[in-house]
């Protein structure tokens, strides 16, 4: 792999690979913001993954955790969604609220791989479920200390007209395992504000080892039945 930096501090790999779907795609000519060179020209470097992202892990570990600041370590992505809605709802100024609205519209990516044909060939919610039921999964989890069981039950109750009980149970398991298996990364995130009642920094309320072995819960999860 070739990083190259630029003056302005943007970090370019050519030569690296993901795995999308089961498929290597090359990486080549993606522009990432490089905490190093941010801090060479004095700038303040913000991480913008929140608390689903944490929760899930798409991003890549090294350069995009390597921030200043995990300004929302404590912010489900819903709620992120629901405030830009709002704020564009009631700015009063037409051509930013067309610029929040279109945000809204465009699919959670990581960009990764470029467009194909016009259109992004990346979509976080395909790879790892919808967000409205990790952030629903995730404070059951923290907050209550439910087992999967339990969230399960309460999903199905929740979401019964929105989700079938396969779909739910497909991307419970999902979560867990995921969960589990990405908490290395969360334990290098930077400082982050406590904004809600769950948090995933390892500075706050999340004290999990990276190690931690997700079996006894998948155990449970895999005897539930849709």
């Amino acid at each position: 792999v070739i990083y190259t930096i630029n003056n302005r501090g943007d970090l370019t790999l050519a030569g690296a690979t993901s795995v999308v779907n089961g498929t290597e795609a090359a990486i080549t000519n993606q522009p990432y913001n490089y905490p190093d060179a941010q801090n060479i020209n004095a700038k303040l470097n913000v991480a913008s993954a929140d608390v689903v992202v944490g929760d899930v892990q798409v991003e890549l570990s090294d350069v995009e955790q390597a921030q200043t600041g995990a300004i929302n370590a404590g912010v489900p992505k819903t709620l992120i969604r629901y405030l830009v809605r709002y704020f564009a709802d009631t700015c009063g100024d037409e051509k930013l609220q067309t610029v929040l609205l279109d945000v809204l519209d465009t699919p959670v990516s990581p960009e990764l791989l470029p467009p194909v044909d016009g259109q992004i060939a990346q979509k976080t919610e395909d790879l790892v479920g919808p967000y409205e039921l990790h952030d629903f999964f995730l404070y059951y989890v923290l907050r209550l200390g439910y087992s999967p069981e339990k969230v399960y039950r309460v999903a199905k109750h929740a979401f019964k007209r929105t989700y079938t009980k396969e779909t739910i149970l497909k991307w419970l398991k999902t979560f867990y395992r995921r969960f589990f298996s990405q908490q290395f990364k969360r334990s290098c995130l930077p400082d982050g504000p406590k904004v809600g009642s769950v948090s995933v920094s390892p500075r706050g309320d999340l004290r999990m080892p990276s190690d931690a072995c997700v079996r006894i819960w998948m155990d449970e999860a895999e005897k539930l039945k849709a």
